[in-house]
């Protein structure tokens, strides 16, 4: 049976349903166990990983936290086990999400709550296939058709009678691995803010919680060493040769920044903190600002982002704050903290933040440490009062570190942002793409044109 297509096509190329394509190959579209195949009791800590619907990213499979089997048990499910080339969606939630079955991941289980697409051999390349099922276009007719409006599900029926485009197979190849440049190049900058985000992360930790600069020159001062150098090797985490080798720029910043700490700490309500440094109240240091309401009826087609409790929820054109600013989940996902550059429309489920007293870097990194998750004060609706947070205590370091930790941390978050930003570009360019090249404007590399 043949399908109308989701794109314009210039050549006379066959568009089927996705389950007559699984079944020319050989494969099929299936669910993954249920329930009563596999319980919870059933995992176990080391084992065969087990594929669940969180476990589902953009295109890949995300194993940070996955559930796994024990091989009797993979064996009792080997129908359901996957292999390099298949394609795993989630049956419930975003059921427009799919991750391909690299190399590295052949053998897991297909989990319960997924869904499996099985191509088979010599039809389909699976590289052209994740991408294909990946344009917004189709990711649009997978939700249009899931059932349900406030969870969608997807099933087996749903996904066979998607209209899949099928060129020849040399085609496919160009496309699926021209479109792939552009998914590598996204990775790698995701990876790339992943890293500085942790890095960040760790530098907070160090200057500030665990005074690694002010205990390095208060042990080196007791052994008759150089305190400073001391300091800086605790800073950046170098050997003296290391340091040594640095270029003068950079040692002499560092060297100017290690200044900036104490070689004493002195006692606070918070235990000992460095000399000169000061114990304050979250409400002396910040104040949370409520969001204000505005119903996704409400909103007006625009590039400013709405933030909920949740997240990015949408967008509008307008915004309530007309700067940057740190998100705080106040209602349903509490204490989930998000940073924006941009200005953005915080809806009444969220805080925002203005800093007071200390710059929106050291807000951030700060509030990651006070387990504002845990803070629920509505037992029917989790909810986060703002006045308990105010009770809390943070130490407020000197003046002279809180401007260069800023600093040092608003490059990184540059770094960042223009990482987000060619991402955009990127994804706007890949999107494009796969209609140019299955409507004829553009002729696929392997045809006679470079991307």
């Amino acid at each position: 049976m043949v399908f109308d297509s989701v794109f314009s096509l210039y050549q006379d190329w066959e568009t089927l349903s996705l389950g007559e394509v699984c079944q020319r190959g050989g494969g099929n579209v299936q669910t993954g166990p249920f329930g009563s195949q596999l319980h919870a009791s059933d995992y176990v800590a080391e084992g065969i990983p087990s594929v669940m619907p969180q476990n589902i990213g953009d295109n890949k499979i995300l194993d940070a936290g996955i559930a796994r089997i024990t091989e009797a048990d993979a064996q009792r499910l080997s129908k359901y086990r996957i292999r390099e080339g298949d394609i795993i969606y989630s049956r419930r939630g975003d059921v427009e999400r799919r991750a391909l079955v690299r190399k590295s991941e052949e053998g897991w289980l297909c989990g319960t709550g997924c869904l499996r697409i099985r191509f088979g051999e010599g039809v389909v390349y699976p590289r052209y296939a994740a991408h294909y099922l990946g344009h917004p276009a189709v990711r649009e007719w997978i939700v249009r058709h899931a059932h349900g409006a406030t969870m969608p599900n997807l099933n087996t029926t749903i996904l066979s009678e998607l209209p899949f485009v099928l060129p020849p197979w040399t085609v496919q190849v160009s496309i699926g691995d021209a479109i792939e440049l552009y998914d590598q190049k996204i990775d790698l900058n995701r990876r790339i803010n992943q890293t500085l985000e942790a890095m960040a992360q760790a530098i907070f930790k160090s200057w500030f919680v665990d005074f690694d600069p002010v205990k390095a020159k208060i042990a080196a001062i007791e052994q008759g060493q150089d305190p400073l150098r001391a300091a800086m090797r605790a800073i950046s985490g170098k050997t003296d040769t290391e340091l040594d080798q640095m270029p003068r720029e950079h040692h002499d910043e560092l060297a100017a920044t290690t200044e900036l700490f104490s070689d004493a700490m002195e006692e606070s309500e918070l235990g000992d903190i460095p000399k000169g440094w000061e114990v304050k109240r979250v409400g002396d240091l910040i104040e949370l600002a409520y969001g204000k309401a505005l119903k996704s009826t409400d909103r007006k087609q625009g590039s400013v982002p709405v933030y909920g409790s949740g997240g990015v929820t949408g967008y509008h054109n307008e915004a309530l704050v007309p700067h940057g600013a740190i998100i705080v989940g106040r209602k349903g996902t509490v204490g989930s903290l998000y940073w924006e550059d941009k200005p953005f429309f915080p809806i009444d489920t969220t805080f925002y933040v203005k800093p007071k007293a200390v710059p929106m870097t050291y807000c951030f990194y700060a509030m990651q440490m006070l387990g504002l998750e845990k803070m629920n004060t509505d037992a029917a609706v989790p909810g986060l009062n703002r006045e308990n947070v105010y009770r809390l205590e943070l130490v407020k370091p000197s003046a002279s570190v809180l401007n260069a930790f800023d600093g040092l941390i608003s490059r990184m978050r540059k770094a960042m942002r223009a990482n987000e930003t060619a991402n955009q570009s990127l994804s706007q360019l890949r999107d494009t793409l796969l209609p140019k090249l299955l409507s004829g404007e553009l002729t696929s590399p392997k045809e006679g044109q470079e991307l």
